[in-house]
């Protein structure tokens, strides 16, 4: 990966990070017992788009890594990069980290992660800010989903459920198999939305997401 970034073949370098980021997420859950069941990937954009998704737990990432037919980068929280391994593989992935206790920091981030997103590539945040580890939802932060009116691209709401079982009800002391389900809803463009349609779009998208989180 480095001699591609090197010689400046990003295609190229794209397509191989794509891929192994997908095999390697897959053979975790297979590893572990977890099967994905997946509804909408047929709803994806073309072009970039911002995924905006609720968060159960840390199995949440390999589930959309690797049965999500789109690249993404994920907008996530500065502690995973102080983790061996994961900031070298999450910056060919175009990922950005963000300290939610530094606001400038944080502005600084939401830019770089809108640049991404005009540049072609798409982005995962999740507006809780952190995990539920259950069921429920929590609400999401104001202002969460400026990326998109920044990056000026789509936003696809994505349900996740089940993910919680597998590690975070366990009191993250053991992991176990099960299933995690994956609803990706239809593309939400803001040039369609009203003014005040923009103001609520945060609570907009929670809406959508907790419906089907009540249908599952």
């Amino acid at each position: 990966m480095d001699r591609l970034r090197k010689k400046g073949d990003m295609e190229k370098l794209d397509d191989l990070v794509d891929e192994t980021v997908s095999v390697w997420s897959r053979s975790i859950l297979d590893k572990v017992g977890v099967n994905v069941l997946v509804k909408g990937n047929e709803n994806i954009p073309e072009g970039s788009c911002l995924f905006v998704s609720n968060h159960q737990g840390n199995f949440d990432f390999l589930a959309m890594m690797g049965y999500i037919d789109k690249s993404i980068g994920f907008v996530a929280k500065t502690e995973i990069s102080k983790y061996p391994f994961f900031p070298k593989v999450m910056s060919y992935m175009h990922c950005v980290f963000i300290d939610r206790d530094d606001m400038r920091q944080s502005v600084r981030a939401i830019n770089e992660a809108s640049e991404h997103l005009k540049n072609g590539y798409s982005m995962l945040i999740f507006p809780e800010g952190t995990r539920s580890k259950g069921h429920h939802m929590n609400e999401f932060k104001k202002g969460s989903l400026k990326l998109a009116q920044k990056g000026s691209v789509p936003i696809v709401p994505v349900t996740v459920d089940g993910s919680y079982k597998l590690y975070e009800q366990n009191d993250g002391k053991a992991m176990t198999s099960g299933e995690i389900k994956l609803i990706i809803d239809k593309p939400i463009y803001l040039e369609t939305l009203s003014k005040e349609e923009k103001k609520g779009i945060a609570k907009y998208v929670q809406d959508i997401i907790q419906e089907n989180l009540n249908n599952m």
